[in-house]
C-alpha cells in the first residue's frame, strides 16, 4: 500500500527558504515519477514541480528559480526547496506518485496523472 508523508510545512518569512520533504512507502519508488503540488482554499491543486526517473525536472512558470525539486532514491525521500518565499506561496503543499509505471522522460504537472497522494503540508507566513 503507497503511503506518502509530507512535512517541513511551517511558518516562513516572507523572502524566506523552507524545505518541505516526503516520505514515501510501500512501491518501489524509483519506478515512478513524482511530483509537488499546491492547494489554496477554494481553488484547484496546481502542479509545482515533478521529476521523472532519469532525473529530469519540470516547473510551473510561476516558480521556476525559486523552487528546487529533488529526491534521495535511497531513502525514497522526495524534497521540494523553496526560496525567496512570496505571499502566493503560502498554501498547503502535497507530493504525489504518478500513475504510471515508468513515466518517462518529462513528467508532467498535471494533478490527473497522479494517482497517490499524501495528507499535505502547510507553508505559512506573512506577505
Amino acid at each position: 500500500q503507497v503511503h506518502l508523508v509530507e512535512s517541513g510545512g511551517g511558518s516562513v518569512q516572507a523572502g524566506g527558504s523552507l524545505r518541505l520533504s516526503c516520505a514515501a512507502a510501500g512501491y518501489r519508488y524509483s519506478s515512478y515519477c513524482m511530483g509537488w503540488f499546491r492547494q489554496a482554499p477554494g481553488k484547484e491543486r496546481g502542479g509545482v514541480a515533478s521529476i521523472d526517473t532519469y532525473g529530469g525536472t519540470n516547473y510551473a512558470d510561476s516558480v521556476k528559480g525559486r523552487l528546487t525539486i529533488s529526491e534521495d532514491s535511497a531513502v525514497n525521500t522526495l524534497s521540494l526547496k523553496m526560496n525567496s518565499r512570496k505571499p502566493e506561496d503560502a498554501i498547503m503543499y502535497y507530493c504525489a506518485v504518478h500513475k504510471i509505471w515508468y513515466c518517462g522522460r518529462g513528467a508532467s504537472l498535471l494533478s490527473t496523472d497522479f494517482r497517490h497522494w499524501g495528507e499535505g503540508t502547510q507553508v505559512t507566513g506573512s506577505s
